[in-house]
């Protein structure tokens, strides 16, 4: 069977016009999944904000309950005891000047980038290299502090930074879809709960205004916002 076919197949099983609960949505997505590897089940988030302004600016960082089902290589900068500190957590990569010179030759082997406050200087030099690939350090996501063990430990065990678009969109992976369907629901509750933690005080109206899943290849399958929020405490 060709994969056009089997795209057909996965979008004849969704009816886009309906907005589906929680369960039967994630359940749906592991149903309408046809890749041959195990696809990422992703999340998009329209929100009720304005992004150009400073002030309905979302960002922020969560560590999922159940990972995120892959092993997430991370980079540390850091000298000294807070260098050790990090291997001993077990960083895949530590190092100052030397990592900054190979990424300046373009080397990006690793999923997130730490650093400790006094090594930022260093970091500042390859800002425009790492910034738009979403891995510069950032204080507001706890990728720039002195506990670089625990930020360490939280990154291998699936913590997911998100930041508003331009078009008021939020988008993360909740997981794979080899995961049970309520391991999803239970990283899914966990980021959108953060997600209305984070919402500005400056931001009118409806917040949650859409929200969809789907895995990497699959449609996808819009959730019924009021029945999601029910769930968060």
């Amino acid at each position: 069977m060709s994969i056009g076919k089997f795209q057909k197949e996965a979008k004849a099983k969704v009816d886009r016009s309906r907005n589906y609960p929680v369960e039967e949505a994630l359940a749906l997505v592991k149903d309408a999944a046809y890749a041959k590897f195990d696809e990422t089940v992703e999340i998009a988030v329209r929100l009720g904000v304005d992004p150009r302004k400073a002030d309905q600016m979302v960002r922020g960082a969560v560590v999922l309950p159940n990972g995120l089902g892959k092993t997430v290589r991370v980079l540390v900068f850091a000298k000294g005891e807070k260098a050790l500190e990090a291997k001993e957590a077990g960083a895949d990569y530590v190092g100052g000047d030397d990592l900054v010179e190979k990424i300046q030759g373009g080397w990006f082997d690793f999923d997130t980038a730490i650093a400790t406050p006094d090594m930022m200087g260093v970091v500042g030099k390859i800002g425009r290299l790492l910034g738009p690939r979403s891995l510069m350090p950032n204080p507001k996501v706890g990728t720039v502090t002195f506990e670089v063990g625990k930020a360490v430990e939280e990154a291998k065990s699936g913590k997911v930074s998100y930041r508003v678009e331009k078009a008021g969109i939020v988008q993360a992976p909740l997981g794979k879809v080899s995961f049970e369907a309520d391991k999803l629901q239970e990283n899914l509750v966990a980021l959108m709960d953060a997600l209305v933690k984070a919402k500005p005080s400056s931001a009118k109206g409806t917040y949650l205004k859409k929200v969809t899943v789907s895995s990497t290849m699959g449609p996808g399958i819009n959730i019924d916002a009021p029945a999601l929020q029910a769930l968060i405490k």
